[in-house]
């Protein structure tokens, strides 16, 4: 019974280090093209950003997609790639926006503090946008968002523009304005499994304009705008 024990420990043991081995090459993998990208001509940056992604999504231990669904996997489709929706915008402190505690699964809850609001999206898109600071060890800042395409072309529960604590940042301009480019805008994990919870983006980050940039359904699995949901 005690050699069960041990072949047993030993067993958990292993596939502890496997797990987290395999979260950290993959954090590695992200930040480092992050860091490449920021280097680098938008649209080729985009381009190298969307061959990693299919790259992991088809092969890594740590991909959101089940391994039937690796087998099946032609790659993660996309918005052709829009200029127009690659912004420099200033801050301005977020007000009266509350802190909002969201699920995050075996995590417990998670609280986004925001802290700031863009300042230069009004014009274009409509209304301008809360970032999150995520509280806890080290944190990082966040930026979820839904518009008009969720539910219809998009993942009804919105996309992610940054975040930071995985390495999701294209960074700054030589002035000092964040550089949101909704071209690099990506579905949320949940969206791939009911395994993964997510939290998704309040009510303050939604906007009613369309982006057509970024991560989007696969063309057959496009809805009729009638079904179009914000969540």
């Amino acid at each position: 019974m005690l050699d069960e024990h041990h072949a047993r420990d030993r067993v958990d043991a292993r596939a502890k280090l496997d797990l987290h081995a395999s979260l950290l090459d993959w954090r590695r993998t992200i930040g480092d093209l992050y860091a490449d990208i920021r280097k680098m001509e938008p649209e080729r940056g985009w381009a190298l950003w969307r061959e990693t992604r299919d790259r992991l999504f088809r092969g890594h231990a740590q991909s959101p997609l089940s391994q039937a669904r690796r087998a099946q996997f032609e790659g993660v489709s996309y918005f052709p790639y829009d200029p127009a929706l690659r912004f420099t915008v200033a801050l301005q402190p977020a007000g009266d926006r509350e802190t909002i505690r969201a699920e995050a699964g075996k995590d417990g809850l998670m609280t986004l503090v925001p802290f700031a609001l863009t300042d230069g999206l009004e014009q274009p898109l409509g209304k301008e946008l809360t970032l999150y600071w995520i509280n806890g060890y080290a944190g990082g800042v966040f930026l979820p968002f839904n518009d008009a395409t969720n539910g219809w072309t998009t993942f009804a529960g919105g996309r992610y523009l940054l975040d930071t604590i995985k390495s999701a940042d294209l960074g700054a301009s030589e002035d000092g304005r964040l550089i949101l480019d909704f071209n690099f805008s990506y579905y949320p994990s949940c969206a791939y499994s009911e395994a993964w919870v997510c939290p998704l983006s309040p009510i303050e980050n939604r906007l009613k304009r369309a982006i057509a940039g970024g991560e989007r359904d696969a063309s057959d699995d496009r809805r009729e705008p009638s079904s179009l949901r914000l969540v």
